[in-house]
Protein backbone atom coordinates (compact mmCIF):
# COMPACT_ATOMS: atom_id res chain seq x y z
CA UNK A 1 0.00 0.00 0.00
CA UNK A 2 2.84 2.41 0.88
CA UNK A 3 4.52 1.74 -2.46
CA UNK A 4 1.25 2.40 -4.26
CA UNK A 5 0.75 5.67 -2.39
CA UNK A 6 4.28 6.81 -3.27
CA UNK A 7 3.71 5.90 -6.92
CA UNK A 8 0.40 7.78 -6.92
CA UNK A 9 1.91 10.92 -5.37
CA UNK A 10 4.85 10.81 -7.82
CA UNK A 11 2.61 10.43 -10.86
CA UNK A 12 0.32 13.27 -9.78
CA UNK A 13 3.24 15.58 -9.05
CA UNK A 14 4.78 14.78 -12.43
CA UNK A 15 1.46 15.44 -14.14
CA UNK A 16 1.22 18.88 -12.51
CA UNK A 17 4.86 19.79 -13.23
CA UNK A 18 4.67 18.87 -16.91
CA UNK A 19 1.35 20.64 -17.49
CA UNK A 20 1.57 24.19 -16.10
CA UNK A 21 -1.08 26.73 -16.98
CA UNK A 22 -0.27 30.38 -17.45
CA UNK A 23 -2.56 33.25 -16.56
CA UNK A 24 -3.03 36.15 -19.00
CA UNK A 25 -0.36 38.04 -17.06
CA UNK A 26 2.14 35.21 -17.61
CA UNK A 27 2.02 33.95 -14.03
CA UNK A 28 1.46 30.29 -13.22
CA UNK A 29 -2.21 29.66 -12.43
CA UNK A 30 -2.09 27.99 -8.99
CA UNK A 31 -5.85 27.38 -9.09
CA UNK A 32 -5.44 25.29 -12.23
CA UNK A 33 -2.52 23.40 -10.71
CA UNK A 34 -4.61 22.21 -7.75
CA UNK A 35 -7.61 21.45 -9.92
CA UNK A 36 -5.57 19.39 -12.36
CA UNK A 37 -3.99 17.43 -9.52
CA UNK A 38 -7.49 16.83 -8.14
CA UNK A 39 -8.69 15.53 -11.51
CA UNK A 40 -5.66 13.23 -11.71
CA UNK A 41 -6.43 11.80 -8.26
CA UNK A 42 -10.07 11.35 -9.23
CA UNK A 43 -9.06 9.44 -12.36
CA UNK A 44 -7.08 7.05 -10.13
CA UNK A 45 -10.05 6.51 -7.79
CA UNK A 46 -8.43 8.44 -4.93
CA UNK A 47 -11.59 10.36 -4.05
CA UNK A 48 -10.49 11.83 -0.71
CA UNK A 49 -7.19 13.20 -2.07
CA UNK A 50 -9.05 14.63 -5.06
CA UNK A 51 -11.48 16.42 -2.75
CA UNK A 52 -8.57 17.80 -0.67
CA UNK A 53 -6.99 19.33 -3.79
CA UNK A 54 -10.27 20.79 -5.00
CA UNK A 55 -11.04 22.28 -1.57
CA UNK A 56 -7.70 24.07 -1.51
CA UNK A 57 -9.01 26.50 -4.14
CA UNK A 58 -12.80 25.95 -4.34
CA UNK A 59 -15.53 26.15 -1.68
CA UNK A 60 -18.80 24.37 -2.39
CA UNK A 61 -21.39 24.14 0.40
CA UNK A 62 -24.18 21.63 1.06
CA UNK A 63 -22.63 18.67 -0.71
CA UNK A 64 -24.04 15.10 -0.46
CA UNK A 65 -22.62 12.73 2.20
CA UNK A 66 -20.78 10.48 -0.28
CA UNK A 67 -17.10 11.54 -0.72
CA UNK A 68 -17.03 10.05 -4.23
CA UNK A 69 -20.05 12.15 -5.17
CA UNK A 70 -18.51 15.23 -3.54
CA UNK A 71 -15.34 14.79 -5.60
CA UNK A 72 -17.40 14.41 -8.79
CA UNK A 73 -19.26 17.68 -8.10
CA UNK A 74 -15.99 19.49 -7.48
CA UNK A 75 -14.62 17.92 -10.67
CA UNK A 76 -17.44 19.41 -12.76
CA UNK A 77 -16.51 22.87 -11.43
CA UNK A 78 -12.81 22.17 -12.03
CA UNK A 79 -13.40 21.20 -15.67
CA UNK A 80 -15.50 24.32 -16.21
CA UNK A 81 -12.71 26.51 -14.82
CA UNK A 82 -10.03 24.76 -16.90
CA UNK A 83 -12.29 25.22 -19.91
CA UNK A 84 -12.09 28.98 -19.45
CA UNK A 85 -15.08 29.79 -17.24
CA UNK A 86 -14.65 31.95 -14.13
CA UNK A 87 -18.31 31.74 -13.09
CA UNK A 88 -19.09 28.28 -11.68
CA UNK A 89 -22.82 27.73 -10.93
CA UNK A 90 -24.19 24.48 -9.49
CA UNK A 91 -27.32 23.31 -7.71
CA UNK A 92 -29.29 20.42 -6.25
CA UNK A 93 -32.80 19.33 -5.32
CA UNK A 94 -34.07 16.65 -2.91
CA UNK A 95 -37.36 15.06 -2.00
CA UNK A 96 -37.87 12.48 0.71
CA UNK A 97 -40.02 10.86 3.33
CA UNK A 98 -39.37 9.45 6.76
CA UNK A 99 -40.62 8.37 10.16
CA UNK A 100 -40.00 10.23 13.41
CA UNK A 101 -40.36 8.57 16.82
CA UNK A 102 -39.91 10.10 20.28
CA UNK A 103 -38.27 7.45 22.44
CA UNK A 104 -38.35 9.07 25.88
CA UNK A 105 -39.27 12.68 26.54
CA UNK A 106 -40.97 14.83 29.11
CA UNK A 107 -41.25 17.95 26.97
CA UNK A 108 -42.73 16.22 23.88
CA UNK A 109 -46.31 16.83 22.77
CA UNK A 110 -48.72 15.04 20.49
CA UNK A 111 -48.31 11.65 18.85
CA UNK A 112 -44.80 10.25 19.29
CA UNK A 113 -44.89 8.40 15.94
CA UNK A 114 -45.09 10.76 12.97
CA UNK A 115 -44.46 10.30 9.28
CA UNK A 116 -43.13 13.26 7.35
CA UNK A 117 -42.41 14.56 3.86
CA UNK A 118 -39.27 16.57 3.14
CA UNK A 119 -38.07 18.78 0.30
CA UNK A 120 -34.87 20.72 -0.18
CA UNK A 121 -33.29 22.81 -2.94
CA UNK A 122 -30.25 25.02 -3.22
CA UNK A 123 -27.69 26.60 -5.44
CA UNK A 124 -24.14 27.91 -5.46
CA UNK A 125 -22.36 30.57 -7.48
CA UNK A 126 -18.58 30.81 -7.39
CA UNK A 127 -16.45 33.36 -9.20
CA UNK A 128 -12.79 32.29 -9.31
CA UNK A 129 -9.98 34.71 -10.12
CA UNK A 130 -6.52 33.93 -11.48
CA UNK A 131 -4.75 34.97 -8.27
CA UNK A 132 -6.34 32.07 -6.32
CA UNK A 133 -9.07 34.36 -4.95
CA UNK A 134 -12.77 33.61 -5.23
CA UNK A 135 -16.19 34.98 -4.34
CA UNK A 136 -18.57 32.26 -3.12
CA UNK A 137 -22.34 32.42 -2.63
CA UNK A 138 -24.91 29.79 -1.66
CA UNK A 139 -28.60 29.45 -0.77
CA UNK A 140 -30.23 26.37 0.77
CA UNK A 141 -33.96 25.95 1.49
CA UNK A 142 -35.33 23.04 3.59
CA UNK A 143 -38.93 22.10 4.30
CA UNK A 144 -40.48 19.29 6.35
CA UNK A 145 -44.21 18.61 6.84
CA UNK A 146 -45.50 16.10 9.42
CA UNK A 147 -48.71 14.11 9.19
CA UNK A 148 -49.49 15.08 12.80
CA UNK A 149 -51.49 18.32 12.97
CA UNK A 150 -50.23 18.92 16.52
CA UNK A 151 -46.59 19.06 15.42
CA UNK A 152 -45.25 22.11 13.60
CA UNK A 153 -43.88 21.92 10.07
CA UNK A 154 -40.31 23.16 9.61
CA UNK A 155 -39.13 25.73 7.08
CA UNK A 156 -35.54 26.94 6.90
CA UNK A 157 -33.58 29.18 4.49
CA UNK A 158 -29.78 29.27 4.87
CA UNK A 159 -27.41 31.64 3.10
CA UNK A 160 -23.66 32.17 2.82
CA UNK A 161 -21.44 34.77 1.16
CA UNK A 162 -17.67 34.73 1.52
CA UNK A 163 -14.33 35.68 -0.02
CA UNK A 164 -11.62 33.03 -0.16
CA UNK A 165 -7.95 33.12 -1.12
CA UNK A 166 -5.41 30.36 -1.58
CA UNK A 167 -1.83 30.49 -0.31
CA UNK A 168 -0.06 27.44 -1.70
CA UNK A 169 -1.69 24.49 0.08
CA UNK A 170 -3.72 26.76 2.40
CA UNK A 171 -7.09 28.38 1.77
CA UNK A 172 -8.63 31.14 3.90
CA UNK A 173 -12.27 32.20 3.71
CA UNK A 174 -13.99 35.07 5.52
CA UNK A 175 -17.62 36.01 5.15
CA UNK A 176 -21.14 36.22 6.50
CA UNK A 177 -23.81 33.55 6.81
CA UNK A 178 -27.12 32.91 8.49
CA UNK A 179 -30.54 31.33 8.34
CA UNK A 180 -34.20 32.30 8.64
CA UNK A 181 -36.42 29.62 10.20
CA UNK A 182 -40.14 29.22 10.81
CA UNK A 183 -40.74 27.77 14.29
CA UNK A 184 -44.51 27.28 14.19
CA UNK A 185 -47.48 29.35 15.41
CA UNK A 186 -46.22 32.45 13.60
CA UNK A 187 -42.82 32.36 15.33
CA UNK A 188 -39.54 32.80 13.48
CA UNK A 189 -35.85 32.49 14.24
CA UNK A 190 -33.12 34.52 12.54
CA UNK A 191 -29.43 33.64 12.71
CA UNK A 192 -26.70 35.84 11.22
CA UNK A 193 -23.01 36.27 11.85
CA UNK A 194 -19.45 36.57 10.59
CA UNK A 195 -17.00 33.69 10.23
CA UNK A 196 -13.55 32.70 9.04
CA UNK A 197 -12.15 29.25 8.18
CA UNK A 198 -8.65 28.14 7.27
CA UNK A 199 -7.95 24.87 5.45
CA UNK A 200 -4.45 23.42 5.26
CA UNK A 201 -3.41 20.47 3.11
CA UNK A 202 -0.50 18.93 5.03
CA UNK A 203 0.05 16.10 2.52
CA UNK A 204 -2.07 14.10 0.05
CA UNK A 205 -3.81 12.21 2.90
CA UNK A 206 -4.17 14.78 5.71
CA UNK A 207 -6.21 17.98 5.73
CA UNK A 208 -6.61 20.30 8.73
CA UNK A 209 -9.01 23.19 9.35
CA UNK A 210 -9.60 25.82 11.99
CA UNK A 211 -12.42 28.32 12.23
CA UNK A 212 -14.04 31.08 14.24
CA UNK A 213 -17.56 32.48 14.19
CA UNK A 214 -19.63 35.09 15.97
CA UNK A 215 -23.38 34.94 15.36
CA UNK A 216 -26.65 36.24 16.74
CA UNK A 217 -29.62 33.90 17.24
CA UNK A 218 -32.72 36.04 17.43
CA UNK A 219 -36.32 35.10 18.17
CA UNK A 220 -38.09 38.39 17.41
CA UNK A 221 -41.45 37.60 19.02
CA UNK A 222 -43.52 35.04 20.88
CA UNK A 223 -42.74 32.74 23.84
CA UNK A 224 -39.36 31.74 22.36
CA UNK A 225 -38.06 35.32 22.48
CA UNK A 226 -36.24 34.61 25.77
CA UNK A 227 -33.98 32.18 23.91
CA UNK A 228 -32.33 34.97 21.88
CA UNK A 229 -28.58 35.03 22.40
CA UNK A 230 -25.10 35.67 21.00
CA UNK A 231 -22.82 32.73 20.20
CA UNK A 232 -19.03 32.80 19.85
CA UNK A 233 -17.33 29.57 18.74
CA UNK A 234 -13.88 28.26 17.79
CA UNK A 235 -13.56 25.04 15.78
CA UNK A 236 -10.79 22.72 14.61
CA UNK A 237 -10.76 19.57 12.52
CA UNK A 238 -8.62 16.89 10.89
CA UNK A 239 -9.43 14.52 8.03
CA UNK A 240 -7.25 11.53 7.16
CA UNK A 241 -7.65 9.46 4.00
CA UNK A 242 -6.64 5.83 3.65
CA UNK A 243 -7.40 2.74 1.56
CA UNK A 244 -6.20 4.62 -1.51
CA UNK A 245 -8.51 7.55 -0.82
CA UNK A 246 -11.66 5.42 -0.78
CA UNK A 247 -12.07 5.82 2.98
CA UNK A 248 -11.63 8.88 5.19
CA UNK A 249 -11.86 9.57 8.89
CA UNK A 250 -12.67 13.03 10.27
CA UNK A 251 -12.47 14.41 13.78
CA UNK A 252 -13.93 17.86 14.47
CA UNK A 253 -14.13 19.74 17.76
CA UNK A 254 -15.44 23.08 18.96
CA UNK A 255 -15.73 25.29 22.02
CA UNK A 256 -17.61 28.49 22.68
CA UNK A 257 -19.93 30.59 24.78
CA UNK A 258 -23.56 31.69 24.56
CA UNK A 259 -24.12 35.10 26.13
CA UNK A 260 -26.40 38.17 26.09
CA UNK A 261 -29.13 35.89 27.47
CA UNK A 262 -30.82 38.35 29.85
CA UNK A 263 -34.19 36.63 29.62
CA UNK A 264 -33.14 32.98 29.44
CA UNK A 265 -33.93 31.19 32.74
CA UNK A 266 -30.64 29.27 32.76
CA UNK A 267 -28.49 32.26 31.81
CA UNK A 268 -25.26 32.25 29.80
CA UNK A 269 -23.49 28.99 29.03
CA UNK A 270 -20.18 27.54 27.91
CA UNK A 271 -20.03 24.54 25.59
CA UNK A 272 -17.58 22.07 24.08
CA UNK A 273 -18.27 19.51 21.36
CA UNK A 274 -16.57 16.76 19.40
CA UNK A 275 -17.65 14.82 16.32
CA UNK A 276 -15.91 11.83 14.69
CA UNK A 277 -17.10 10.50 11.33
CA UNK A 278 -16.13 7.76 8.89
CA UNK A 279 -16.89 7.75 5.16
CA UNK A 280 -16.07 4.79 2.94
CA UNK A 281 -16.68 3.86 -0.68
CA UNK A 282 -18.02 0.33 -1.12
CA UNK A 283 -18.11 0.28 -4.93
CA UNK A 284 -18.47 2.64 -7.87
CA UNK A 285 -22.15 3.19 -6.97
CA UNK A 286 -22.38 2.46 -3.24
CA UNK A 287 -20.93 4.23 -0.22
CA UNK A 288 -21.63 4.49 3.51
CA UNK A 289 -21.03 6.96 6.31
CA UNK A 290 -21.37 6.94 10.10
CA UNK A 291 -20.93 9.79 12.58
CA UNK A 292 -21.33 10.75 16.20
CA UNK A 293 -21.63 14.17 17.86
CA UNK A 294 -21.47 15.10 21.53
CA UNK A 295 -21.80 18.50 23.18
CA UNK A 296 -21.57 19.54 26.81
CA UNK A 297 -23.49 22.66 27.89
CA UNK A 298 -22.86 24.23 31.30
CA UNK A 299 -25.16 27.08 32.34
CA UNK A 300 -24.41 29.72 34.99
CA UNK A 301 -27.66 30.54 36.82
CA UNK A 302 -28.62 28.52 39.87
CA UNK A 303 -32.28 27.74 40.48
CA UNK A 304 -34.47 25.17 42.14
CA UNK A 305 -34.02 21.95 40.26
CA UNK A 306 -36.63 19.22 39.77
CA UNK A 307 -35.61 15.61 39.91
CA UNK A 308 -33.70 14.95 36.70
CA UNK A 309 -31.45 12.50 34.94
CA UNK A 310 -28.97 12.39 37.82
CA UNK A 311 -31.64 12.47 40.55
CA UNK A 312 -30.49 15.81 41.96
CA UNK A 313 -33.03 17.88 43.85
CA UNK A 314 -32.36 21.36 45.22
CA UNK A 315 -30.38 24.39 44.07
CA UNK A 316 -28.39 23.58 40.92
CA UNK A 317 -27.16 24.92 37.61
CA UNK A 318 -28.32 23.22 34.44
CA UNK A 319 -25.86 20.82 32.75
CA UNK A 320 -26.72 19.11 29.47
CA UNK A 321 -25.12 16.31 27.48
CA UNK A 322 -26.35 16.33 23.88
CA UNK A 323 -25.79 13.27 21.67
CA UNK A 324 -26.36 12.49 18.01
CA UNK A 325 -25.41 9.21 16.34
CA UNK A 326 -26.27 8.40 12.76
CA UNK A 327 -25.30 6.93 9.45
CA UNK A 328 -26.53 5.99 6.05
CA UNK A 329 -25.98 4.43 2.66
CA UNK A 330 -25.76 6.23 -0.68
CA UNK A 331 -26.58 4.66 -4.03
CA UNK A 332 -25.59 6.77 -7.04
CA UNK A 333 -27.09 6.17 -10.48
CA UNK A 334 -27.55 8.00 -13.73
CA UNK A 335 -26.02 11.45 -13.99
CA UNK A 336 -26.09 13.28 -10.65
CA UNK A 337 -28.80 11.08 -9.09
CA UNK A 338 -28.51 9.45 -5.67
CA UNK A 339 -30.73 7.65 -3.16
CA UNK A 340 -29.84 7.98 0.52
CA UNK A 341 -31.45 6.06 3.43
CA UNK A 342 -30.34 7.47 6.82
CA UNK A 343 -30.86 6.62 10.47
CA UNK A 344 -30.48 9.28 13.19
CA UNK A 345 -30.64 8.89 16.98
CA UNK A 346 -30.77 11.99 19.24
CA UNK A 347 -30.54 12.08 23.04
CA UNK A 348 -30.53 15.19 25.24
CA UNK A 349 -29.60 14.29 28.84
CA UNK A 350 -29.89 16.95 31.53
CA UNK A 351 -30.07 17.31 35.30
CA UNK A 352 -33.29 19.26 34.64
CA UNK A 353 -36.03 16.73 34.06
CA UNK A 354 -38.19 18.88 31.80
CA UNK A 355 -35.59 19.17 29.02
CA UNK A 356 -34.68 15.48 28.69
CA UNK A 357 -35.43 14.22 25.19
CA UNK A 358 -34.71 11.30 22.86
CA UNK A 359 -35.81 10.47 19.31
CA UNK A 360 -35.08 8.12 16.43
CA UNK A 361 -35.58 9.07 12.80
CA UNK A 362 -35.47 7.07 9.57
CA UNK A 363 -35.23 9.17 6.42
CA UNK A 364 -35.10 8.30 2.70
CA UNK A 365 -34.11 11.02 0.20
CA UNK A 366 -33.78 11.18 -3.57
CA UNK A 367 -31.23 13.77 -4.70
CA UNK A 368 -30.34 15.34 -8.03
CA UNK A 369 -27.15 17.41 -8.44
CA UNK A 370 -26.71 19.58 -11.51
Amino acid sequence: MIAAMLLTCTSVAAFAETSPLQSPEGQTDTVAEHLRRGLAYLEQGNYAAAKFEFETVLRLDDLPPDVHQQADIYADAARAYLGGSRWLPSGYALIGFGHYHENDTVAGTGDTNDNFFSARAGGRLNYVMNDASALNFSLDYRYRAYDNANRRDDSDLRWNANFSHGFGDTNLAVGIRGRASYRGNGQTRNDYGVFGTLRFLANPVDQFNIGAEFRRRNYPQGPLRARSRNIAELTAGWTHAFEGGRTSFSLNAGAGREFATDNRPDGDSNFVNISPSLDFTLSDHWSANVFAWWQKDRYNIEHTNSEGADNVVGIATRNDDLWEVGGGLTWTFGTGWSLNPELLYIADKSNILAVNYSSTELHFTLRKDF
